[in-house]
């Protein structure tokens, strides 16, 4: 009995070999049909109904749409020697940025590779659905931009109306708890001993390398640099307010300085950047009540 080619179709020629890629942002987590198990179970039964061999299955989970850094993404690039054709669910899945859609189109073009998104039919092997794919891509994008603008706005009336935190990471000095930021003692030490040095005469780098000498942990265990030295300097978190996309106003968490201390660090910090106007450098108008350390 003759051995059956698994590669062939029953009219002798090849089957495409597909990759099947699948995405899930951490938006998306929650909506139906969405999923990795349920993008998978789809696409491998599309491609078995197109009579195409699945390659590959590629995954990025927890990854953004909007640029190209996604590990499973690039692997699949990488091993495009090994499929025909990439297959995903919708083309939402596989870009949310119009250009880079258009880049990896032209790239595929070139290694002879095809294109087809399972939920609107399309494919690139005619010039109606090159142009159809594109024109949902840019839609997209438009679709992506606009969250983007609308969480934009609800930071701006949290950061106006005072409710809420802002998104920001965990700062050195405090960490998240219960909805609010505390202060962490093995740190707020080492905060008021940078705006100390500051006030003393350290530039940013002798104050860096103060903490190193003296093995003062940073957040995340590394060595202090200017930059992050700097941070902290300017940053008026620490006598009590919280500042975002240039709104400022008095926060909920406990000061580790005083409003005088941060507003003398900003005045020696720009005497020090000389013809440049420093955007980071904000003077702080004591407020009645605020505590003065």
């Amino acid at each position: 009995m003759d051995k059956i080619n698994l590669d062939c179709r029953p009219d002798g020629g090849l089957r495409l070999k597909a990759a099947v890629y699948a995405r899930v942002s951490t938006e998306d987590q929650a909506k139906e049909g969405y999923s990795i198990p349920a993008q998978l179970k789809r696409l491998n039964a599309y491609c078995k109904a197109r009579g195409w061999l699945v390659a590959s299955e590629y995954v990025d989970e927890g990854c953004s749409g909007r640029d190209t850094k996604r590990p499973a993404y690039q692997r699949m690039m990488e091993e495009r020697d090994q499929w025909d054709v990439l297959v995903v669910l919708k083309m939402d899945r596989i870009h949310r940025n119009s250009r880079n859609f258009a880049v990896m189109m032209d790239n595929l073009e070139d290694w002879k590779k095809e294109f087809n998104s399972m939920q609107e039919a399309f494919d690139s092997t005619t010039a109606i659905g090159r142009f159809v794919m594109d024109t949902i891509q840019r839609i997209a994008q438009l679709e992506s931009e606009q969250t983007g603008e609308r969480v934009k706005v609800g930071m701006t009336q949290k950061a106006k109306k005072g409710a809420g935190l802002l998104g920001f990471g965990q700062p050195f000095g405090y960490r998240y708890g219960e909805g609010k930021l505390v202060v962490v003692a093995d740190e707020i030490e080492a905060v008021r001993e940078i705006f100390s040095l500051c006030l003393s005469g350290l530039t940013l780098q002798e104050t860096a390398d103060h903490l190193n000498r003296s093995r003062t942990p940073s957040k995340k265990g590394g060595l202090w640099a200017k930059g992050s030295v700097q941070k902290i300097l300017t940053n008026p978190l620490y006598c009590g307010y919280v500042r975002w996309d240039g709104i400022l106003r008095k926060g909920k968490h406990p000061p580790i300085i005083s409003i005088q201390e941060f507003n003398s660090a900003q005045s020696l910090l720009s005497m020090r950047v000389k013809g440049q106007p420093s955007l980071l450098h904000v003077h702080i108008q004591p407020e009645a009540g605020d505590s003065h350390g």
